[in-house]
């Protein structure tokens, strides 16, 4: 592919941000801070398919959805040599796997609430 400015400024951007994102202090406030993102975006799902009562059945079937799908990212497994055991995670899949747990853990606790 042809390098155009656009394609420089990406791959300088993402080289920066992934050296910036090699600290543990750094990597593991992103991880948390997914958490608590997926904590909200539990709340605002039930907030909003609670207020209408028309869209529960679909908002319920995207959600399990896209919490499958990301499971399937997350946790498919490569074919790896014995030399390539010690490879760490990749910080996208920490970080949707956070948010996968904290938008599962906050819609739990909806239900609790909700007392259902």
């Amino acid at each position: 592919m042809q390098n155009t400015r656009l394609s420089t400024i990406v791959s300088v951007s993402v080289g920066q941000i992934s050296q910036w994102s090699r600290n543990p202090w750094r990597r593991t406030s992103l991880i948390l801070i997914s958490l608590l993102v997926g904590f909200f975006l539990a709340s605002v799902i039930s907030t909003i398919s609670g207020a209408k009562s028309e869209q529960d059945i679909t908002t319920a079937a995207i959600t399990l959805f896209i919490v499958e799908m990301i499971n399937r990212y997350v946790y498919t497994v490569k074919r790896v040599t014995p030399s390539d055991n010690a490879a760490p995670r990749l910080l996208t899949k920490e970080i949707l796997n956070s948010l996968k747990l904290g938008l599962v853990y906050g819609l739990f606790l909806e239900a609790f609430k909700l007392g259902s």
